[in-house]
């Protein structure tokens, strides 16, 4: 994969986290939260739903090759995600605060910053 295909592919995974995790702010606050809060509401296949963008993006840095001991820490934080969020009312709130898409997007970018910091 060429560079200019890994910045496509890592920019695309950064949009979809911050539609997921921040796409929508609260006017007069810093608070923002995703689709992953509101889809979240819907009970049952709402926490489903977010769970399977967020697999994706883990596949995604499978695909970039990052280890699999950075896998193993973005599969932790989706099943936080998925696990609290399933919880009714609490879970809903958890959603809109715990920002897991945008922490394993940031997984990803610290260790292409590292592997290819360390390929110059």
């Amino acid at each position: 994969m060429t560079p200019t295909e890994i910045t496509k592919k890592l920019n695309n995974l950064k949009r979809i986290a911050r539609f997921m995790d921040t796409g929508w702010g609260i006017p007069f606050t810093r608070f923002r939260f995703g689709a992953d809060a509101v889809i979240g509401l819907v009970p049952g296949i709402g926490d489903l739903l977010s769970a399977l963008v967020s697999v994706y993006i883990l596949l995604e840095a499978k695909k970039l090759g990052t280890p699999n001991s950075i896998l193993g820490k973005m599969a932790i934080n989706i099943a936080i995600d998925t696990g609290i969020g399933a919880v009714p009312i609490f879970g809903d709130i958890f959603d809109a605060i715990f920002k897991s898409n945008i922490m394993n997007v940031d997984l990803l970018i610290d260790f292409l910053d590292k592997k290819y910091a360390t390929m110059r």
